[in-house]
């Protein structure tokens, strides 16, 4: 089960990713009530309709839903709303952490974690949080972690872990066992005390509230999502706009993000300014590897919210709202949700080392197929998982990638939500996810090995 289905192929793996997609007219259709989607690959077969009406997945796969938003939490305040990015971590034998983003607004206090309870509102702004509105309030957004146990896919306890903070969309898991807690957001004064638009760092193991510490050296911008490269401690993230830039973050003592380093920005070594979206003129082709350079930033904090101007006029390429991000052997993924000729989403992967290059894995020319990919993750066999984030009314669903680039569903939502937070255990035996709002968090587990048959 645990065996890496994009490493055992080896040379002959990353030849059939680099080719050309198959042939729409291949593709298996598979029709259910509410939805139709389309297969380039079997996947886990066919989705089963889930009698709640609420979660499809093949036939020997369930679901549990470990957290809702609303409920009461362990240390008195309520689990607030908008479950976005999440990451799993080693919590003893048998158990895990979940550290998980709300993806609140400055104003959003009703559906944060002192809902509409002035003793709890005076409680948060007595506890470690990191920014107020206006209305002296602590801002709703942040973290919260859960802890649960596998064998019986049961949460045992759950906490606020991280609060003032606004608009947490995703992040990333670090290979020191933290979360870095991204805001997707660049308010200011005077709508909000300070400025936001920073990542923060969350330890899994730790209960209660963190002391909030802004990553300053690593920019103000949208951030959306973070990946660590365990080799070299480089954190490279994503930037949800849609001119937005891909970065990584060289520390100046690795794992040690808090004392600083240097932000730079990715470009296309012989494209200056290169734009990578397709959506008039196709300058990225399935399977073409570019070579790269990366530019220093100056003045990253940006107090005009300019960092992506500034960097695309000093050469860096720009891409259509990049959004989750990970790594694998070797090699790193990233969506760009409405990147394409067809708007319908693009996966690009990215290959450090000496010789760095950077290609198109994936354009979406068909929504059935894949529409908007999210949040994703890298599966313990070697397929990306990836979360769709339609919020139009279109029924969302988690998607499987293969190393040669086709496409699988592997489970269908029937909320007006987008599916985020896509993560598994360290043993591979369970799949989290969440659905956005109102949130809840499912544990899937089922027959992984079949996706070796």
């Amino acid at each position: 089960m645990l065996i890496d289905r994009r490493g055992f192929a080896g040379a002959a793996a990353a030849g059939l990713a680099f080719g050309a997609l198959p042939a729409r007219a291949s593709l298996l259709r598979q029709e259910q009530p509410q939805a139709t989607y389309r297969n380039e690959a079997p996947g886990f077969g066919p989705l089963v309709a889930d009698p709640l009406g609420y979660f499809d997945l093949p036939s020997g796969f369930t679901y549990a839903v470990l957290s809702q938003a609303g409920e009461a939490m362990d240390d008195g305040f309520i689990a607030p709303d908008n479950f976005d990015g999440m990451a799993c971590f080693p919590a003893g034998t048998g158990r895990v952490a979940l550290v998980r983003n709300h993806e609140l607004k400055a104003g959003a206090h009703a559906a944060g974690p002192a809902g509409t309870s002035d003793r709890l509102h005076r409680r948060l702004a007595a506890s470690p949080h990191f920014g107020k509105g206006p209305d002296g309030r602590v801002l709703p957004g942040g973290t919260s972690t859960l802890v649960v146990d596998l064998k019986s896919r049961r949460r045992t306890r759950q906490w606020l872990s991280l609060a003032g903070t606004a608009v947490n969309c995703a992040g990333g898991a670090t290979p020191w066992g933290s979360w870095l807690s991204c805001e997707e957001t660049t308010i200011a004064a005077p709508e909000v005390e300070q400025s936001h638009g920073w990542v923060f760092e969350v330890p899994a193991a730790h209960r209660g509230l963190v002391e909030p510490v802004r990553l300053t050296a690593m920019g103000r911008f949208r951030h959306e999502a973070a990946a660590v490269d365990s080799a070299t401690g480089i954190v490279y993230l994503t930037e949800d706009k849609d001119d937005g830039l891909f970065y990584r973050f060289i520390p100046a003592k690795k794992g040690r993000l808090a004392e600083g380093g240097r932000l730079q920005a990715l470009a296309i070594a012989d494209l200056p300014g290169a734009d990578t979206r397709n959506w008039s003129e196709q300058r990225m082709t399935v399977g073409q590897p570019l070579a790269v350079r990366w530019i220093d930033l100056a003045h990253t904090h940006s107090p005009d919210d300019d960092l992506r101007q500034r960097g695309r006029a000093a050469g860096a390429a720009i891409f259509a709202r990049g959004e989750g991000v990970e790594f694998g052997k070797g090699e790193l993924y990233f969506t760009c949700t409405s990147g394409g000729a067809k708007r319908h989403g693009q996966i690009m992967r990215y290959r450090p080392g000496p010789q760095e290059r950077l290609d198109l894995f994936v354009e979406s020319g068909d929504a059935d197929v894949f529409d908007y990919g999210d949040n994703l993750t890298i599966a313990p066999w070697g397929d990306l998982i990836v979360c769709e984030d339609r919020t139009d009314g279109k029924t969302n669903h988690l998607r499987g990638v293969a190393p040669d680039g086709r496409i699988y569903t592997f489970a269908r939502l029937h909320a007006d939500t987008e599916l985020a937070g896509v993560c598994f255990s360290p043993d591979g035996s369970t799949m989290f996810v969440n659905a956005y709002r109102p949130g809840r968090t499912l544990a899937i587990t089922g027959d992984w090995a079949r996706a070796l048959a």
